[in-house]
């Protein structure tokens, strides 16, 4: 069985109940941590998933609620003892910012430190992230304020799909990204420039043909109800308000 675990909800502003937006995809022997937004230890923990079974990052962008917790998700690794390798995926725009943050603390000085490895994404629609023998991710750009990737996870033995927007306007890279979709996670943090209502998730969710939407990236002050009638008067399948720690389950 696969899993999905939202460790944050929440659009850029966090809550004291509600963390920046992050998951956890787990299927097979990968870990995938999709975003590192303030110190994603205490969540990774309260969510009972050891930080050594984490094989992979993805940055979707740099944006400070989307990568502010990288650095010190890499150095309380290290101080815990990690020493397996760990791959970090993005777009080379992403991928280099990242570099020149942890080049800031001189990381290269820290002693014993595991192998980090990065890896570059084009960006192409349906570009491969990695494929494994349980899990394959690809990734597409979306329509925000800067590059920016949304995510496809295919389970291969479960014929399951689960694909998530990122930040991001509607656009047809969503709708193909999310195309059949067991699962969509999609962005509702209004409509404005690089990003989208609850009632526009709706409407990629309808034509991409996906049987569950999950609504993430919302602020704390938004109804949650609210939230799930504007995505339903678009969309008649099942629509749900994703919440810190909600462990879903692909099967």
């Amino acid at each position: 069985m696969g899993r999905v675990i939202v460790l944050g909800s929440s659009g850029a502003v966090p809550s004291e109940k509600q963390d920046t937006t992050h998951l956890l995809v787990h299927e097979g022997d990968r870990t995938v941590l999709v975003d590192c937004g303030n110190n994603p230890i205490v969540r990774i923990k309260q969510a009972g998933i050891p930080l050594n079974s984490i094989t992979d990052i993805v940055l979707t962008h740099f944006h400070p609620d989307h990568v502010s917790g990288f650095s010190m998700l890499l150095m309380g690794m290290w101080l815990l003892g990690r020493d397996t390798p760990i791959t970090v995926h993005g777009l080379e725009s992403t991928i280099s910012r990242a570099k020149k943050m942890m080049e800031l603390f001189e990381w290269n000085n820290w002693p014993n430190f595991y192998p980090v490895f990065f890896h570059r994404l084009p960006e192409e629609e349906m570009s491969v992230v990695f494929e494994a023998k349980r899990l394959r991710v690809y990734s597409s750009p979306v329509k925000h304020l800067i590059p920016t990737i949304g995510l496809r996870f295919e389970f291969p033995g479960l014929n399951k799909v689960m694909a998530y927007s990122c930040d991001t306007e509607p656009c047809a890279q969503v709708g193909r990204l999310a195309a059949g979709a067991d699962i969509l996670f999609h962005e509702a943090s209004g409509e404005s420039v690089g990003h989208s209502s609850a009632e526009q998730a709706g409407n990629i969710a309808k034509n991409a043909g996906v049987k569950t939407l999950y609504l993430i990236h919302y602020y704390p002050d938004n109804n949650p109800e609210d939230l799930r009638l504007a995505a339903k008067s678009a969309f008649e399948g099942q629509v749900e308000i994703a919440r810190d720690l909600m462990d879903v389950p692909v099967e």
